[in-house]
């Protein structure tokens, strides 16, 4: 049977995850701020494209995989502009066979055999104890953590997690939602900050608990609640399952960003100030 060599390959993506962890079951890269980039060699002949599959003309990294000693391969990695790197994470075919269906780790391993040279630069793992503080000191994007034993997926996946580096904030708790399905205690928190004499609403905090924390936190806001919203600027506050509470209990929040509308995008409970 004659196997094809493929005219395209979509790619493996990360699901952002809010959670920090560990394990030996997972390894950890340096999330590049640059963009994703597939290389499929056919002999001497090299095609670059974007995740969106657009072609892209990059002289140096075509050159240097059309010299790689290999009759045919698909990599992926991402390049990065400051001085044009091509950093390569996976390799998906190699010399007439798929191996996207090989674990992680024997990818990886086949892709260390490949004498990549610059600008070809493989991605190696990191191993601190906490890779994803490493990337908000150095300046990185991010980390990505992945299963050892994941196949690779044409499409988001769950085994591909990326952590992005958050920026912290002291907000102050205006209300609360009431829990759903198995959920005890409250859904999440409604948090604001002070502005003159505004108390402005600034989103809803809903991961970050354990199942203490969570019924401590509704004994607490439970002696606070009064009726009506002590928010002034409330643009996107929820109505439904809503309680609303006198601005006393500050809490720390991690969040990837302010939105264009001054919401916490991706946010989550650091700790609740006594």
């Amino acid at each position: 049977m004659t196997i094809v060599f493929p005219d395209w390959l979509e790619p493996m993506a990360a699901t952002l995850t809010q959670e920090r962890f560990t394990g030996p079951e997972w390894i950890f890269e340096r999330k590049f701020d640059g963009i994703r980039l597939l290389a499929f060699k056919q002999g001497s002949d090299v095609r670059l494209f974007s995740r969106n599959r657009l072609p892209q003309n990059l002289p140096s990294i075509v050159e240097a995989i059309a010299n790689l000693p290999v009759g045919d391969a698909i990599l992926d990695g991402e390049v990065t502009w400051n001085k044009v790197t091509y950093h390569v994470f996976d390799i998906l075919w190699l010399d007439g066979r798929s191996v996207t269906l090989l674990p992680l780790d024997e990818r990886r391993a086949l892709l260390r055999n490949l004498p990549l040279r610059a600008p070809l630069q493989r991605v190696t793992s990191l191993d601190d104890p906490k890779p994803w503080e490493r990337a908000c000191r150095e300046g990185w994007e991010g980390v990505i953590a992945k299963r050892r034993d994941s196949t690779y997926e044409h499409r988001r996946s769950k085994h591909w997690l990326k952590m992005k580096c958050e920026a912290t904030e002291e907000l102050v708790v205006g209300g609360f939602t009431d829990p759903q399905g198995g959920r005890v205690g409250l859904g999440a928190l409604l948090v604001g900050y002070f502005e003159g004499d505004d108390f402005v609403f600034a989103g809803k905090v809903g991961t970050g608990f354990d199942t203490k924390l969570l019924l401590e936190l509704r004994a607490r806001l439970n002696a606070i609640e009064i009726p009506k919203s002590p928010f002034t600027k409330a643009k996107g506050l929820p109505r439904l399952r809503a309680h609303w509470v006198r601005p006393e209990i500050l809490v720390q929040v991690a969040f990837i960003e302010w939105t264009v509308h001054r919401k916490l995008r991706h946010s989550r409970l650091i700790g609740v100030k006594a």
